[in-house]
């Protein structure tokens, strides 16, 4: 188990005024139409989640380092948990031709707006009950998902990672925080996060859980 700073710079190209986020806004009512998954949340106004979630080729480099760190080649298994519209399935199937990705996710909308090449490969469902047998890919892994999970639904998500995938071969990526401030910043800026802990707090999960993969955090700085 590690940690493999994969995320970091994606995250922070993103310029985030907080006190903006909580004052021009009803919070709580956009909390509510975020946790839904839907138009509003993917391609609505930004108060709501992304503001528009659209293919520019970003996860690229992502997919070329999950691939180059696991060593993935053709005929290989990888499931995404938590895949939104598919962007970064997509991106592991340019950096290794001949891969065999799955997507899962809670979101229609997200699947009706997937990336078309990857469109299929996507199925509804929840993490906490992963529809795959035992050790049934190459790599699990999930980004910046598992966080909007309350624990007890976190517990049995993650030990399902476990469980499908094969070996060590598995990452999530969750926000987090380090200090008071970046914990007020998470609170201010998130959406549909149900679980809040430190780095400490989720690798003692983690543990906890059986999880031997390895992991990454953004933080809200």
């Amino acid at each position: 188990m590690a940690r493999l700073d994969f995320l970091s710079e994606y995250h922070n190209r993103t310029q985030r005024n907080y006190l903006q986020r909580v004052m021009e806004h009803d919070k709580a009512e956009c909390t509510r139409v975020a946790r839904q998954w839907g138009y509003e949340y993917w391609d609505g106004p930004r108060q709501f989640g992304y503001g528009g979630y659209h293919y520019d080729g970003r996860w690229l480099k992502l997919a070329q380092r999950l691939a180059s760190h696991y060593g993935l080649k053709a005929g290989d298994r990888v499931l995404d948990v938590g895949c939104g519209k598919g962007f970064l399935l997509y991106e592991l199937t340019q950096a290794v031709p001949g891969i065999e990705v799955v997507g899962l996710d809670i979101s229609s909308y997200a699947k009706q707006h997937a990336k078309a090449e990857v469109q299929q490969a996507i199925m509804l469902g929840h993490a906490k009950a992963l529809p795959f047998a035992d050790n049934s890919f190459d790599l699990v892994f999930s980004n910046t998902t598992l966080h909007n999970l309350p624990l007890p639904e976190l517990d049995q998500a993650i030990r399902e990672i476990e469980r499908v995938g094969k070996g060590a071969a598995k990452f999530i990526c969750v926000e987090s925080y380090r200090n008071d401030r970046e914990k007020v910043n998470l609170l201010y800026w998130q959406l549909t996060c149900e679980s809040f802990f430190t780095p400490e707090a989720w690798a003692w999960l983690y543990q906890q859980c059986g999880y031997q993969g390895d992991w990454d955090f953004i933080f809200f700085e």
